[in-house]
């Protein structure tokens, strides 16, 4: 049987549509990780539920979606760009429809590297937006604490920025450059998880299925599996780069708490990290990046693998 061809415009579709519905379902758990992992001296929340419970009694129901704008917007070509990406690599690596493991680790590879150009500005735009909120809220533990006095829910709710207004300062302070710091760490993040990523993805998505293992598994995999697999590898790939998140995090954090460190680069945050907070705290935010990573690549999978940028194209066609 031969194999099924998607055109490059059905999977930018297919890769779109995913990530805005992964994005919109899970993007809370992000923003809790987000600030947990921006935790350095005084703990404002002592684990993901206490953050979402004080972000929702400090900022109201729609803090938890503090920067989804901006993520909204640009997850769709950073989804698109690495679904389609990794499924080109594939392709060309693939002789007689066999894709052997080194294979798909460098597509992997391949992926990753290509994504970075949309995702370094949107995660510094969105790690600014997220962790405003946390800066406030530490804040007002500071003046609580000093003044003896609790804070009323809703009377210190962070000063409302917005993803042009940081766009355009950054632009007009720090040039195109400011946009893309934590270039190098987010890299080292991105390239290492689709290479776990990937790999991983495709041989669960084959299981059951050994003799079409190389045929086209992406074609036959049912949405069920498609759905399990993408969750599986998602879950374990961002536990794995847990750490290298934490860096690329602290790196484009721009405002910073009292007390907090800056850092000049990724070799120093990682030494400050260690020496200052101990191992332990490279793996800040991993249940929450593993309930984020898990449903939304699931979600991508599935919708990856339902078709809906060929209906789509279909359908204008």
């Amino acid at each position: 049987m031969a194999e099924k061809k998607v055109s490059l415009p059905a999977k930018l579709i297919n890769g779109g549509v995913a990530g805005l519905v992964g994005v919109t379902c899970v993007f809370p758990i992000d923003l809790a990780k987000t600030r947990l992992q921006n935790q350095q001296g005084a703990r404002v929340y002592s684990g993901m539920l206490d953050c979402l419970t004080k972000t929702i009694k400090m900022e109201g129901y729609f803090g938890m979606y503090r920067g989804a704008a901006v993520n909204l917007t640009l997850v769709t070509p950073e989804k698109a760009i690495k679904l389609a990406a990794n499924d080109v690599f594939r392709q060309k690596l693939s002789k007689d429809g066999k894709l052997p493991l080194w294979g798909e680790i460098l597509a992997g590879c391949g992926a990753g590297t290509c994504q970075v150009v949309v995702t370094t500005p949107m995660e510094m735009l969105k790690i600014q937006l997220q962790d405003a909120g946390r800066l406030a809220a530490q804040r007002t533990v500071a003046a609580s604490a000093s003044a003896s006095a609790a804070a009323q829910p809703g009377t210190n709710a962070p000063p409302r920025s917005s993803a042009t207004r940081i766009t355009l300062e950054l632009l007009k302070t720090r040039g195109l450059r400011g946009l893309y710091k934590g270039a190098g760490a987010t890299l080292m993040r991105d390239v290492p998880f689709s290479m776990i990523y990937f790999p991983l993805f495709a041989n669960l998505n084959a299981v059951g299925r050994t003799e079409e293992r190389h045929s086209n598994p992406q074609e036959r995999a049912p949405f069920l599996q498609s759905f399990v697999a993408g969750c599986t590898a998602g879950s374990v790939a961002a536990v794995a780069v847990t750490p290298l998140d934490v860096i690329k995090t602290r790196l484009q954090t721009l405002q910073k708490g009292e007390g907090e460190d800056s850092y000049k680069g990724i070799i120093d945050c990682a030494q400050r990290i260690l020496k200052r907070e101990g191992p332990a705290a490279f793996l800040k935010g991993a249940t929450c990046r593993a309930l984020v990573i898990a449903p939304l690549f699931g979600i991508a999978q599935g919708v990856y693998f339902l078709g809906i940028g060929e209906h789509m194209l279909g359908l204008l066609g």
